[in-house]
């Protein structure tokens, strides 16, 4: 039974009024067994406890976790990552010398005992407590260290928190607390360490956290606060870290803050602040990372920041600022990343940025700079990335060295002589300036380059074979210039190439054959050139845009109007030549195919009868090797009782990774999802088994809402198992689509915008609050499952990879088609984007009540192609919407909304689309006003909304947003 109140510290239970030595402490055997009840109450699924046991020498306090003071006495029990689940034993309130308990990084849910000895330190970090704080008393007084972080507790925080008048650190961050902080804090006058981000809590902040005069960290990001920063903030002179980031904080910032003469970090980025950055700013000597970042500030960048001499970090782009950079600030000497775009700033850059500090990352694009590009960007070779685009007015030489910098990964800038020399390079975009000359021919030396855009240049010569070297290239823009010369064939026939973009230019001769059978061409544009010629009728070619071939008056054929006879004859020639060799292919990849099919069927039916089966009782429960049950929770069940229900009556699903079954525990009520996964011979001969189960032993320590629960993996040598909870409302996938039952769930846009964004907030989860993060891979809507309450959960990990770092590249393509990014299929290249892509792959889905991939949208298109299309050929979107929920202006509007998300996150360029606590951010403006729950009431309300409400929008909100 989960607890409805945590208990997180209570009264001192030891009676006091004994002044016996005897009576003021247990014996060692007394410690010894109460250390073995408190074992006898939990569940330790990796035996880690196993030296709590009777032996010879009886000595606890070697046991695991276990520390004692100088006289023998149980002083510290430390639980903590140790997968431990079930209950803490009433019996632990004996250990009257205990001072700190941590049961931190578990999977406990049960509540704590009724009463604890004196404690000085309580950490149930990471577990899955829900409920509310209880109610601290005087007797509390001696806690010094509390930290209930990443539960999810709720609640209001109450005014007695101000009791704990020792504490040190109070951790709650990664919770569901709301409401606003209580004034009780100012009597938390040791408190060093305050974390409260990551919950919904509102209202001002308490000018009262100014008088804490001890505090060191303040992290209160990710919540709701509104109003100003309190001035009073500026008397904590303890104060080294601030933390205020993405809220619905206004205002000034205070001038005030100057007083911080501690200060290493401040975070005021996501906010609403308007008005000037205030100069006292400059007089926190200490400041290390200022990231004042998308707010609403205006004026000039004081020259006062140019005195902080440990500056690394300054970010004030997505602002309004205005006015020149101060010279002075290439003067900062630990300088390594300049943020300044998307302001209005003017001028000329400081002629000596980077001579003086280790930049390594600048964005000062979209601003109105003019001037030089400074000569010494590059002096201290550590440049990552440079951004100078939509500074039209920028000219110049390129910095001296840029060619040498082995670390550069991407430029935004102009066309530099040596650039082709950074093995590195991964987007080289100087799009809209005004460069000339010919293109490079040395591209050979870039093997990671995957996007090129030299457009609207003054680009002259011919376009280099040596593109073709680049196997990773996914789109080559390079329209308006002046290139001259064929298309080389070799581009044609690239195997990542997705986007070519070769109109106004120059270019002359005809179109390649192969061009059409590009084998992942998605987008070619060669209008206004000079080609001539017939344009092929293959591939793609057959019904490509002849607004794409237009401007070139010696084209015809294909989708063209036709050519002369004398032209015909020479194509119809070629194009038999080319079909007959097309066809022989076809027939002999066909033949192999077939083969290979009856092959794996030939196997899979032997298997099933003569080896272990899947589907008989019998045959699962008499496996060669034992099975093994590792439980992430507390279960009132065994192996056996799952094996029994793991048979063909009892499938409910087959998917890419395995076969689901509902198993039903004949012990109690509870109903389960059992998925059996494939595993082929070689992953068998192999033993990939431990690495598995390291994985999943990972994946089972996820603790959210929104995240299935794995409650257990069950496995053997041959066979693996996940059981997981069992979800009365099936997936989304059938809850959008289906024609029964489950396609009438969703009847009114309230409920299929709240899983939207419970989705945001489950992968919000695995992207940014896991460590590392988990990258899940195969998100679609089949892999949403819901609840009784149509509240969404993430499930299906069998694709999911924990990455270390980003970009992490893999040997396969996984995921599942419709939803696949498209960088994905052409590098490998595994990062949370991906995610991101098909999560807006599954809001299209919300949003349109069709699937990614319908036979409507025409050959070759999916759902995202077929939305962008609307846009480009001004067709209103909303006749795209869903007509069983978007039935009227008012909820259109809000849809039309959402739909705006979901282009952004299916941008093709991964930098393009926002991380997913930006998404949550912006679906949060897009929250419909209503929480109706049928279609019904979903019409009445509608009815009334557009009689009593204005229109959102005049017009389709995304048909300028591409």
């Amino acid at each position: 039974m989960k607890m409805k109140v945590i208990v997180l510290f209570l009264y001192y239970c030891y009676y006091i009024g004994s002044t016996s030595s005897v009576s003021a402490s247990i014996d060692n055997g007394n410690e010894l067994s109460v250390l073995l009840s408190v074992k006898s109450t939990l569940t330790d699924p990796l035996n880690s406890l196993k030296d709590w046991k009777l032996s010879g020498t009886d000595d606890h306090c070697s046991w695991t976790g276990v520390q004692c003071n100088s006289h023998g006495n149980v002083e510290k029990l430390d639980l903590s990552g140790m997968n431990l689940t079930g209950k803490i034993s009433d019996s632990i309130k004996q250990l009257t010398s205990l001072v700190s308990f941590n049961i931190s990084c578990n999977g406990f849910e049960s509540l704590l005992p009724t009463s604890l000895p004196p404690l000085k330190s309580v950490d149930i970090s990471q577990n899955e407590f829900t409920g509310n704080l209880f109610v601290f008393g005087n007797e509390s007084a001696g806690l010094v260290h509390l930290n209930v972080s990443g539960n999810n507790l709720s609640g209001n925080l109450t005014e007695d928190l101000g009791n704990l008048v020792s504490l040190e650190v109070l951790d709650l961050r990664g919770n569901f607390f709301q409401g606003s902080l209580p004034r009780s804090f100012k009597n938390l006058q040791k408190l060093r360490y305050l974390g409260l981000s990551g919950n919904n809590l509102t209202g001002e902040l308490p000018r009262v956290l100014g008088e804490l005069s001890s505090l060191e960290t303040a992290i209160l990001g990710y919540n709701e606060f509104e109003g100003p920063i309190p001035p009073e903030f500026g008397n904590i002179n303890s104060l080294k870290y601030l933390d205020l980031a993405t809220g619905k904080l206004s205002g000034q910032i205070p001038s005030e803050l100057g007083k911080l003469k501690s200060l290493e970090t401040l975070y005021l980025y996501q906010n609403h602040f308007t008005g000037k950055i205030p100069p006292e700013i400059g007089n926190i000597t200490t400041l290390t990372y200022l990231d004042l970042s998308q707010n609403a500030l205006s004026g000039e960048i004081p020259v006062q920041i140019t005195e902080l001499k440990n500056l690394q970090l300054l970010n004030l782009m997505g602002n309004k600022l205005s006015g020149s950079v101060p010279p002075e600030i290439s003067n900062l000497a630990e300088l390594h990343t300049l943020e300044l775009w998307n302001n209005t700033l003017s001028g000329e850059l400081p002629s000596d940025l980077g001579k003086n500090s280790p930049l390594e990352w600048l964005d000062v694009s979209t601003n109105s700079f003019s001037g030089e590009i400074p000569s010494t960007l590059c002096s201290k070779g550590n440049l990552t990335k440079l951004i100078l685009m939509q500074n039209n007015l920028l000219n110049g030489s390129i910095p001296i060295g840029f060619g040498k910098l082995e670390k550069l990964q991407r430029l935004d800038s102009s066309l530099p002589s040596t650039i082709l020399s950074i093995h590195n390079l991964q987007a080289f975009l100087i799009a809209e300036n005004d460069l000339s000359g010919e293109v490079p021919d040395q591209f050979q030396d870039c093997p990671s380059l995957s996007n090129l855009d030299l457009s609207s240049n003054t680009l002259s010569g011919t376009i280099p074979s040596s593109i073709a070297s680049c196997e990773k290239l996914v789109t080559i823009n390079l329209r308006n210039n002046q290139l001259t010369g064929e298309i080389p064939r070799q581009v044609t026939t690239m195997s990542a190439l997705a986007v070519l973009d070769l109109s106004n230019n120059s270019l002359t001769g005809k179109l390649p054959e192969s061009i059409g059978t590009s084998p992942a061409l998605e987008l070619l544009n060669v209008s206004y050139n000079k080609l001539t010629g017939p344009v092929p009728t293959n591939g793609f070619l057959r019904a490509i845009n002849p607004d794409d071939l237009r401007g070139n008056a010696g084209l015809c054929g294909g989708v063209l109007p036709p050519c002369s006879d004398s032209q015909n004859a020479a194509s119809r020639h070629k194009s038999l030549h080319g079909k007959r060799i097309v066809v022989g292919w076809l027939i002999g990849i066909a033949s192999a195919l077939l083969l290979g099919i009856l092959v794996i069927v030939t196997r899979t039916l032997y298997k099933r009868w003569y080896s272990n089966g899947f589907f008989s009782d019998e045959t699962v429960s008499k496996g060669e090797w034992p099975w093994r049950l590792m439980a992430f929770h507390r279960l009132g069940f065994t192996a056996s009782d799952i094996l029994a229900c793991v048979r063909e009556s009892n499938m409910i699903g087959m998917g890419a990774t395995g076969i689901v079954y509902k198993a039903e525990m004949s012990r109690s009520t509870t109903v389960l999802a059992v998925k059996k996964l494939w595993r082929s011979a070689a992953d068998i001969e192999d033993g990939t088994t431990g690495d598995f189960v390291g994985e999943v032993n990972l994946l089972g320590k996820l603790r959210h809402r929104n995240i299935v629960r794995l409650l257990g993996f069950l496995y053997n040598d041959k066979n693996m198992m996940i059981v997981y909870e069992f979800m009365l409302n099936g997936n989304l996938g059938d809850a959008i689509h289906g024609k029964n039952a489950a396609g009438r769930l969703l009847v009114d846009w309230v409920s299929r915008y709240n899983i939207a964004l419970g989705v945001a907030h489950g992968l919000a989860y695995l992207h940014h609050d896991c460590h590392p993060p988990v990258i899940h891979r195969d998100i679609k809507s089949n892999n949403i499952l819901l609840d009784a309450n149509l509240d969404a959960r993430i499930a299906d990990f069998g694709l999911a990879r924990m990455m270390a770092r980003k970009k992490e590249t893999v040997s396969m393509v996984a995921g599942s088609y419709g939803y696949i990014a498209p960088e994905y299929g052409y590098t490998l290249q595994v990062d949370e984007k991906i995610d991101i892509y098909s999560y807006g792959v599954v809001l299209l889905e919300l949003l349109t009540g069709r699937r990614p991939l319908d036979p409507e949208f025409g050959e070759s298109v999916d759902i995202v192609e077929w939305v962008r299309k609307k846009i480009r050929d001004n067709i209103s979107l909303e006749e795209a919407l869903d007509p069983n929920v978007g039935n009227c202006r008012y909820v259109q509007e809000e849809m039309l909304l959402v739909l705006q998300i979901a282009l952004l996150c299916t941008t093709k360029l991964p930098k393009d689309r926002p991380s997913m606590r930006d998404v949550i951010s912006m679906l949060g403006e897009a929250k419909p006003r209503r929480k109706s729950n049928s279609n019904e009431e979903n019409t009445s309300r509608c009815g009334l909304a557009e009689k009593q409400q204005p229109s959102v929008f005049s017009a389709s909100p995304v048909n300028d947003l591409l």
